[in-house]
């Protein structure tokens, strides 16, 4: 079994540090953790394709919470059974004990673990969305209010 690490930042000014530390807290080896500077709004993401391709059966991917997986409720569900299903790995989220796969295998457990996973993907995406329409009203807000100092400065050298 070996401890495989990932984790994911939206953007390259934010620090991944804090989920490094965490994995490595837990046992994962620091070249074992493969990092993604960008959106989780899906899954084409090169560190996280490229440690899929070297996660193998028994193996156990680590990260740090759900979100940092991803934040598409769907994809989030798919790339789940994969690891778990395809790939017969085990998946550990550190900060929500209910979605370790290397423990409670019998159909409860498993049962409990695919519901929390549904809730916490459906969490996640609806995050992102929040944090998209946020973003997108801030840009309409500086349109709108340059637009407004344009039409003064040219309404002021008019007069």
């Amino acid at each position: 079994m070996i401890l495989i690490g990932y984790a994911r930042v939206s953007t390259i000014n934010q620090n991944e540090d804090r989920q490094i530390q965490e994995l490595i807290k837990y046992g994962v080896e620091e070249k074992r953790i493969y990092i993604d500077k960008q959106s989780g709004k899906d899954f084409h993401r090169p560190s996280y394709m490229k440690m899929l391709k070297r996660l193998k059966k028994g193996d156990v991917l680590v990260v740090k919470s759900i979100d940092r997986l991803g934040r598409n409720y769907r994809e989030i569900q798919e790339e789940w059974r994969i690891i778990t299903h395809k790939r017969n790995a085990d998946i550990v989220v550190l900060d929500m004990p209910l979605l370790d796969t290397t423990r409670s295998k019998d159909l409860l457990g498993t049962f409990i673990a695919d519901l929390v996973l549904q809730l916490l993907s459906f969490v996640a995406e609806n995050e992102r969305m929040k944090s998209f329409h946020k973003k997108k009203r801030r840009g309409y807000c500086r349109r709108k209010k340059e637009r407004c100092k344009i039409r003064q400065t040219a309404n002021s050298e008019t007069r």
